[in-house]
């Protein structure tokens, strides 16, 4: 298995296992079992990647392994802005820090 990022999930509509790639979006399969779906997914994959290399098309870099910043820029409403600011400051935190710690209890 690369190092690319797998999710295996229920479909209700499909009423079977749904294994994707994260760096495949257009990519899945599908499966009465979990272990199946992922398998699947893994042959599909395999058999992409050999294609891509063949033709000489750039195959994506795993999510865990790219290089990231640590900052990204966000715009909001000036209403959102306002009433972060302010819960922030009632906080007694810094606004990156308070939309840090949002962030983190979403995730």
């Amino acid at each position: 298995m690369s190092h690319d990022t797998y999710r295996v999930s229920w479909s209700a509509d499909d009423r079977e296992f749904v294994a994707s790639c994260a760096e495949f979006p257009s990519l899945s399969w599908l499966s009465s079992s979990q272990i199946t779906a992922l398998s699947g997914l893994e042959d599909l994959l395999t058999e992409v990647l050999a294609d891509l290399m063949e033709q000489g098309e750039p195959v994506p870099l795993p999510f865990a392994e790219r290089s990231y910043s640590g900052k990204f820029n966000l715009r909001v409403g000036e209403r959102l802005h306002r009433d972060l600011a302010t819960h922030a400051a009632e906080e007694g935190l810094s606004l990156n820090h308070s939309v840090v710690r949002r962030l983190t209890a979403a995730s």
